[in-house]
């Protein structure tokens, strides 16, 4: 989520969460590893209410929604061996929102 004057109060909070992330990653290393997934809009439950035409109208570069389970690679990465050098990092899903 970018900040934008409609709505500042959430945008504020994603960027403390954003900060939080990485300073638990200095704090908790090397015994902990401390990652987070950003996300942008999704087809979830949340999005029952949305248009159903809400892919064609979107913003990003995908032009599309995301589908929850794309979320999932990302937290299996981080869940696994292979992200074992990988701390503080926010991974952003949301299919390149301007």
């Amino acid at each position: 989520m970018k900040p934008a004057s409609t709505y500042p109060v959430y945008a504020g909070a994603k960027a403390a969460l954003n900060i939080v992330t990485r300073a638990h990653a200095m704090e908790f290393g090397p015994k902990v590893r401390v990652n987070a997934i950003m996300c942008g809009p999704f087809w979830t439950d949340i999005a029952k209410s949305w248009r159903e035409d809400a892919d064609k109208n979107s913003p990003a570069a995908l032009q599309r929604i995301g589908r929850p389970e794309e979320i999932a690679t990302s937290a299996l990465y981080f869940a696994s061996d292979k992200s074992s050098f990988t701390t503080g990092t926010i991974i952003s899903l949301d299919g390149c929102v301007p």
